[in-house]
């Protein structure tokens, strides 16, 4: 468990470094403090005024690198993890964060090669061991849920075909049954934001940027959208790695709002609501939508 009293202890001594030589070095470590702590904002803001200063300072590249793939900025993440390794050289740290960077972009046999590498240069190394078996077990996971997948959709042999009503009206031959019309992001945002007790929409990218939102509360979309995301990316991992397979939707409660985060074609769309929202009337609407949602 992180002591919180250290890192304030360890902020506080930066800050005062700081406050006599404002253009010293030790900015990085005053951001990985507030990494550590969970103030991502600030240790982004901090970590990018102080590479202003310092661009070749390898080591902020390298805190920088973590506070993004804690934000869930894969690709950030990963470009300055290289700016680290060009500026200072390959290390076991830089080799260690990049494998973890290709795990959560999906990017499981380049992590595995690194992985299996830094093993055999160091085969005790226990956290070595933890990601490379995670590189491993999620790509399996999901060929093993992508199969039963298949499975249940694959129609059943020698079923008999079932009788329609009485009174059910048949198109007329040659006719195509009509479907539902596509909708886009806008018709979907109109329907779900007059539901009543939904506050806000947001539909969110991988990394946490905001795409598009309705929101009628106070607060920052993009410091929500970035929790939102880095609470669907651990609980989607976590998952994986449980054999619970992979993550449809997920709830976050606290005691004013929740927060639903649900699929929507590769991205994510996040409906904060008030303690007044009827979460079945929610879910409902939401499942009948999402699949009409245009590609």
């Amino acid at each position: 468990m992180i002591d919180l009293s250290d890192i304030d202890e360890r902020i506080a001594k930066c800050n005062k470094i700081l406050d006599e030589n404002p253009s010293s070095q030790i900015f990085a470590a005053l951001a990985e403090a507030y990494r550590k702590k969970g103030d991502l904002d600030r240790a982004f803001r901090i970590c990018q005024n102080g590479l202003k200063v310092h661009p070749n300072y390898g080591s902020a590249h390298l805190v920088m690198a973590k506070v993004n793939l804690d934000k869930g900025l894969y690709d950030w993440a990963e470009t300055e993890v290289q700016k680290a390794t060009e500026l200072e050289g390959a290390t076991r740290a830089t080799e260690l964060l990049l494998s973890e960077i290709f795990i959560y972009k999906g990017e499981f046999n380049k992590a595995c090669r690194m992985l299996e590498a830094l093993l055999q240069g160091d085969p005790a190394n226990e956290q070595i061991k933890k990601l490379l078996d995670i590189a491993r077990k999620i790509p399996l996971d999901q060929d093993r849920s992508s199969r039963a997948e298949k499975v249940k959709e694959a129609p059943a042999e020698a079923q008999p075909t079932p009788s329609k009503p009485v009174g059910a009206v048949e198109p007329a031959r040659g006719e195509p049954e009509r479907s539902l019309p596509d909708l886009d992001y806008k018709h979907i945002f109109k329907s779900l934001v007059a539901t009543p007790g939904v506050d806000g929409v947001m539909l969110l990218n991988t990394d946490g940027l905001v795409i598009e939102a309705v929101w009628n509360i106070p607060g920052d979309t993009d410091l929500v959208g970035a929790l939102a995301v880095e609470a669907a990316r651990y609980t989607t991992v976590q998952m994986r790695e449980s054999g619970f397979g992979n993550l449809n939707a997920m709830i976050i409660e606290t005691p004013k709002s929740l927060i639903y985060l649900a699929g929507a074609r590769g991205k994510l769309l996040a409906v904060i609501c008030s303690e007044t929202v009827n979460l079945g009337s929610l879910k409902m609407k939401l499942a009948s939508l999402l699949p009409r949602l245009a590609g």
